[in-house]
Parts: structure tokens; sequence; C-alpha cells
């Protein structure tokens, strides 16, 4: 059991680890924190959970007391293998991979439906997230730390500061809750900015590999210059033409276009089939005021 192991700041100190800044490194060291976040991603009733990204174990620390079945951990920095080694109980739960998540085939470290949860590095949480969004692995569930800023431009909805490519791709193949938000003073050492916590189902209905493709064409196009009008934005994919064909206007820009839109205009862009597409009578959101 967990309550048997030393503190965490002791942990750290006896293995004269601190925290690296090129590997986006801040420590959750609190565990009441740690537990809360895994009960918002379970309960896992047996399945496998993998954590990338562990550190010195505080959030494998309430996994294992959790009722998850195995255990994976995936960490880049040998440093902390010892240390994390420490929390096996001898129940053959605990996995250890030291390598890049952003380069692990996650389907060969576990069998069976899989959660993710983990408080991610900062610098590599956003391509971790597109890649298993829209990877050929689907987990059943990621529970995962963000900076702040980066979680709310997961959650995003039209017409906010912070809707954009991630909220629409996010949002395509998953649905996205925001959960928990945390200050920088949980952290050791503190960053610079606060975090939150996202709770992610992929859907049953996600778009398909060609759809989600072209999904990530559009979008990166349309928020690459989101104060131009579509019909500027999109030119190299078919622009006033392909607008019209999704029933979207083409002098609306990037940020009020709803997912359903994004979505039509992915499928016309691949040359996918479709049903009727309706007519854009204007969007829910009031367009601004043209400058």
């Amino acid at each position: 059991m967990t309550d048997n192991l030393p503190s965490l700041r002791e942990t750290l100190d006896a293995h004269g680890l601190l925290a690296k800044k090129s590997f986006g490194q801040h420590f959750l060291l609190d565990l009441n924190v740690t537990r809360k976040i895994v009960r918002f991603a379970g309960p896992f009733e047996g399945r496998a959970v993998i954590e990338v990204g562990p550190g010195p174990g505080g959030l494998t620390r309430a996994l294992m007391e959790s009722d998850a079945g195995k255990v994976v951990l995936v960490e880049k920095d040998p440093r902390f293998i010892p240390l994390l080694s420490e929390l096996d109980d001898g129940s053959g739960r605990l996995t250890i991979v030291e390598a890049d998540a952003l380069n692990v085939r996650e389907a060969d470290l576990t069998e069976g439906p899989t959660h993710l949860v983990s408080n991610l590095p900062y610098n590599v949480g956003t391509p971790l997230l597109i890649k298993w969004l829209t990877g050929p692995w689907t987990p059943c569930a990621l529970t995962l730390m963000f900076q702040k800023e980066v979680a709310e431009r997961v959650v995003a909805r039209p017409g906010e500061e912070a809707y954009g490519r991630l909220a629409v791709i996010s949002q395509a193949v998953a649905e996205a809750k925001l959960v928990m938000h945390l200050p920088a003073a949980a952290f050791t050492p503190p960053p610079k900015v606060a975090s939150a916590v996202v709770h992610l189902v992929p859907k049953t209905d996600r778009p398909d590999r060609d759809l989600l493709k072209s999904l990530e064409r559009v979008t990166a196009a349309a928020f690459g210059q989101r104060r131009k009008m579509l019909r500027s934005s999109l030119k190299q994919l078919g622009g006033a033409d392909l607008c019209e064909a999704a029933g979207i206007s083409p002098e609306d820009r990037a940020e009020v276009i709803d997912l359903a839109g994004f979505l039509r205009l992915a499928r016309v862009a691949a040359g996918l089939p479709s049903e009727t597409v309706p007519r854009d009578t204007g969007p829910v959101l009031a367009r601004r005021k043209r400058t």
C-alpha cells in the first residue's frame, strides 16, 4: 500500500532528483490532488491504464490504489526508473517502459480497453493529444492535465477566444469536458501558468480516417489565417466554391464555424459522399461586424 511508502518529497530528496526544464517537468506531490484526478478518470473496473510522464509517481500511487488492472508507466527520463520501481507492490500490475511517448505504440503495451491518465509534460501535451485522438490506437477514455490555456483550447466553443483547430479536432472524435483547475502553486517547481484537467471520451461515431485527415487540412488552413474570411483562408482548397458546396458563407471566419460546419467542409474538400448539405441561413452565433 502507498501508505507505507515515504512521502514523494522524501523520495525525491533520497534520490537527489530535481525537475528538468528541458523535459517540461513540474511535479504534483499532493496525493489528495492525484487521488481526486484518478476519481475523475475512473472507475476503471479492472481495465488497464497508461500513464505518460509519471516522474516521481504521485499520480502512479493513486492509480495503484485504484481499481485499475494493469498500470503501464511510460517515462522518458531514466533518472526516475529506479524511483518508480519502488512502487511495484509485487502484484504484477505495474509495468515501467523507458521511452518517448511520442514514439510508443500503445497497442503493444496493453490488451483490451485502456484508459490514459497523465499529468502531461508541458512541452509535448498537444502533440500527444493529437496522436491519441487521430492515430490508429484509441483509448476508452483520456483524463489529462495540461496548461490551463491548452485545456481551454480543447473544450472551447465557436465564438470563444480559445476556439481553434485543437477544439475542432478534439470534439470531432471525443466528448471533452474540463473537470478540474489547479493553481501553479500546486506543483514543484511552480510553473508560470495554472493547469487544468480535461476528461475525454472517444465517440462511437467518430469520423473515419479519410474524413479526419481532410478535417485536419481544412482546420489548419482556416485557423492558420483566422482573421481572414474563409474564401481567402481556404483558397488553396477551393475557397468560395468549397464553402458554397458545404453550405457555409464564404464571408464567415473560422472562429464562428461549428463542428458540423467544419465536417461538411472537410467532406467536400476530400470529395467524400455526403448527405444533402443545408444552406447556411445564418450561424447560431452572431457574426462579427465586417471591417
